[in-house]
């Protein structure tokens, strides 16, 4: 198993903190959020570790070196056209090879145990990767997913707008009292995810949209599995959420 975490971003919904920054590079609790989640990742066994950057990628690959004050090997890319989540993975698909590999953004703070549980969760059964989700979150600012009975993925819908949902709720989809699923944006995928990335068209939003690729593993037969994450997860989006975590003891 191997691990690419997505850092090209500026995070402009962070105004000035990234003007020299960036996003994954803003402390949480003394140290980068990055750190944070390469930490979580090496604790889970993974030591390979390619990170994709672009604004301000000297500042990433200054912090970080070739990893190993780090317990890992680290190596990185940079995402040069900054079009959207489906293309950018795409950047690490050499160092990937033939091993499935963790894929996360580099603002997500999750529990630590978050990482092995999707590791566990893979080993079950013959997936092509792990979708993970959290509850209680505003499911129109990104990813609704749809489980069948064993957990796996049968449908996503991107940022839905309210007439959608209630569509979706008309048709049985949403169903009163049941959660509503949304997207945690961290994955583990086979190789094979490239196939899916190569062929996307661009969203309404002018972007490729990894979601989309997903969409198209689900219609193609491709078995992802469902993982909640327990406890915490943090969309690190804005300062108010940043100046809240600097808070927590």
């Amino acid at each position: 198993m191997k691990a690419v975490i997505l850092a090209a971003g500026k995070g402009t919904r962070m105004r000035e903190l990234t003007n020299d920054l960036p996003k994954p590079m803003l402390r949480v609790q003394g140290k980068p959020i990055l750190e944070h989640i390469v930490a979580g990742i090496v604790a889970a066994g993974i030591r390979d570790i390619f990170i994709i950057t672009g604004w301000r990628a000297d500042v990433i690959e200054k912090h970080f070196g070739d990893g190993g004050k780090f317990g890992a090997h680290i190596t990185f890319g940079r995402q040069v056209v900054p079009d959207g989540t489906g293309k950018a993975p795409e950047t690490a698909r050499e160092f990937v090879g033939h091993s499935p590999f963790l894929l996360t953004y580099g603002d997500i703070l999750v529990p630590p145990e978050t990482y092995p549980q999707m590791i566990q969760r893979f080993g079950e059964g013959d997936f092509a990767g792990v979708i993970t989700v959290t509850r209680g979150e505003d499911v129109t600012k990104g990813g609704l997913d749809f489980f069948d009975e064993q957990f796996c993925l049968k449908q996503l819908v991107e940022k839905p707008s309210p007439e959608q949902l209630e569509q979706l709720r008309r048709d049985g989809w949403l169903e009163p009292g049941a959660p509503a699923w949304y997207n945690a944006g961290i994955y583990i995928f086979r190789p094979a995810l490239f196939g899916f990335t190569a062929g996307l068209q661009k969203s309404s939003r002018g972007e490729y949209e990894l979601t989309d690729a997903i969409s198209a593993m689900i219609v193609a037969g491709q078995k992802l599995a469902g993982l909640e994450i327990p406890g915490r997860w943090v969309d690190v989006r804005d300062p108010e959420t940043l100046a809240k975590l600097e808070k927590e003891k």
